[in-house]
């Protein structure tokens, strides 16, 4: 019969993934554009699986740009991850990454409520803005 976790963790994953991509086709939101360097392209020819489509009617707008910037996140981080140097997959993932928490952070300054929630939301892009030149940087001088 298989293993029922599996088959769950399996279902929770595709879910995530399905949400996601309707939310991207959806925009609702400009979000943090997420270039990756051009060391990043060696893995550009990696697909990601067509997930359809997801009715998002139930969700509001702040939903809606989560799930955008998740998608966005996850399709540029796969190719980053499939370089063949680690050291690379590594530092082009952390960069999708980062420009995904960025997408988030700026989703909690648009419709948040709370000061506290939007100072680290702000602190977060800061870091993480600094982070991805760091690793630009870094890719420029040593990816092959």
């Amino acid at each position: 019969m298989g293993n029922p976790k599996l088959a769950f963790a399996t279902a929770l994953l595709l879910s995530g993934f399905v949400s996601a991509a309707a939310a991207q086709e959806s925009k609702p939101m400009a979000m943090a554009a997420s270039p990756l360097p051009a060391q990043c392209g060696q893995a550009a020819d990696h697909k990601m699986p067509d997930m359809g489509g997801m009715d998002m009617s139930g969700m509001d707008e702040a939903q809606q740009a989560n799930m955008a910037g998740m998608m966005k996140m996850q399709s540029a981080m796969m190719p980053g991850m499939m370089a063949k140097d680690p050291d690379v997959a590594f530092a082009c993932g952390m960069i999708a990454h980062h420009y995904g928490a960025i997408d988030m952070a700026e989703v909690e300054l648009k419709f948040g409520d709370n000061d506290e929630a939007k100072q680290m939301a702000q602190k977060i892009i800061d870091a993480q803005t600094k982070e991805i030149g760091e690793f630009t940087q870094w890719l420029e001088a040593n990816a092959k």
